[in-house]
């Protein structure tokens, strides 16, 4: 991670708002990332938190609009699960992941399954090892153990007893 630049003597610090609002013009962050990463700079607790008070006010700052942007960053490439473990992960409350994570409500997991394993590998594994490989890329994606072998099945590749 950078760090800022050292301070010019004269040069006031920057506040925790200007800070905040400087580092929200980059990218979209949520309240708790956002807070760790001033009180990394240095910003006093309470003044960071008087800052993200401001910012979620002037509708700068929020949660439901940062689990959307990563919501839409991860579908297709992602499962369900690994979605919701990385909006928990980055500190989305749990109403803002909820609400995210109904967009994907309408779509067929094992449809996004088999495209993203169609990317990636596109022909049937040639032996078992191949096979277990291919699963566990899929399950490391967030994909359950059912959908992965579903998308084996129709690539092909699996008979009902080959994986278990």
């Amino acid at each position: 991670m950078r760090r800022p630049p050292p301070r010019r003597a004269g040069r006031p610090e920057p506040s925790a708002l200007s800070s905040a609002v400087r580092m929200l013009a980059r990218r979209e962050y949520g309240r708790a990332e956002l807070r760790a990463r001033l009180l990394m700079r240095g910003v006093a607790e309470a003044d960071a938190d008087a800052a993200l008070d401001e910012l979620a006010r002037r509708g700068l700052l929020s949660d439901a609009r940062y689990a959307e942007a990563i919501v839409a960053q991860k579908a297709g490439r992602y499962g369900r699960r690994a979605i919701a473990h990385a909006l928990k992960e980055k500190g989305v409350d749990e109403a803002a992941a909820a609400s995210a994570l109904a967009a994907l409500a309408g779509r067929d997991e094992v449809d996004e399954a088999l495209a993203l394993w169609r990317r990636r590998y596109g022909t049937p594994p040639a032996d078992e090892r191949e096979k277990a490989r291919q699963v566990r890329f899929l399950m490391a994606r967030g994909y359950p153990m059912a959908i992965a072998l579903k998308v084996l099945r129709a690539a092909g590749a699996a008979r009902d007893d080959d994986i278990a």
